[in-house]
């Protein structure tokens, strides 16, 4: 498994890079947050973050609430303060633990295999429920247990089907669900979106194609669905 390291600090960074490969684990190292925001869009084998609070363009608490916006990749802060508040914020925005410095680099070894093996049991647990779920308040869906990165549109049509599972929706069906002026768009832009999520649920699962063409008819999509 690959972890995100983000910390400014070289020789931290090298401290974590060798406790965590010694036990198996790849790393890659990234000092700044947008950084560390980027790595978790564009790589999905990234399967845990170690966060430092403390970093040169943003703290690691504004990091965090951008990561939580499109991913539950688990994350363990790092940071030099040690005050009660910090350790209830952090958590509260999404973290999974919180460690100080200086602290033993076994240990965080140790707690990231436990956290691993942990949001691994949730997520065969989630995927044995359920293949979707619905987050109406954040705007967001879930798929196999992760977030996906949609835009307005693909959301809309999205939430759409899910909300009417294996029914069949025509092009003019969707866009007037969807669509505030229907009238002014061409029916074609709904397929374009439809491409594009199925670009970005195979991104998830390659081996799974919920989304079906009727031909001459519209789309209907299968799974089981959870909203929230």
């Amino acid at each position: 498994m690959k972890i995100l390291c983000v910390e400014d600090e070289a020789a931290i960074s090298d401290t974590i890079t060798y406790a965590l490969e010694t036990e198996g684990f790849q790393t890659h190292w990234v000092q700044l947050g947008q950084h560390a925001i980027d790595a978790l869009k564009n790589d999905s084998s990234l399967a845990l973050v170690i966060l430092d609070v403390g970093l040169p363009d943003m703290n690691g608490f504004e990091v965090c609430k951008h990561i939580r916006q499109f991913s539950q990749v688990p994350i363990i802060f790092l940071t030099a303060r040690n005050e009660e508040i910090d350790r209830i914020v952090g958590l509260e925005i999404g973290a999974d633990d919180y460690m100080s410095k200086p602290f033993s680099p076994r240990e965080l070894a140790a707690r990231v295999k436990v956290i691993l093996k942990r949001s691994q049991g949730n997520k065969q647990q989630f995927q044995g429920e359920t293949d979707f779920l619905i987050d109406e308040k954040r705007a967001l869906i879930q798929y196999y247990g992760q977030a996906l990165e949609l835009t307005r549109y693909e959301y809309l049509i999205l939430k759409l089907l899910l909300q009417n599972t294996e029914r069949v929706y025509s092009r003019e069906q969707i866009m007037q669900c969807i669509w505030q002026e229907p009238e002014t768009s061409l029916d074609r832009v709904v397929d374009t979106h439809i491409k594009t999520l199925r670009t970005k649920l195979r991104q998830v699962r390659a081996d799974v194609d919920p989304i079906k063409t009727h031909r001459g008819l519209g789309y209907s999509i299968t799974g089981s669905v959870c909203e929230s």
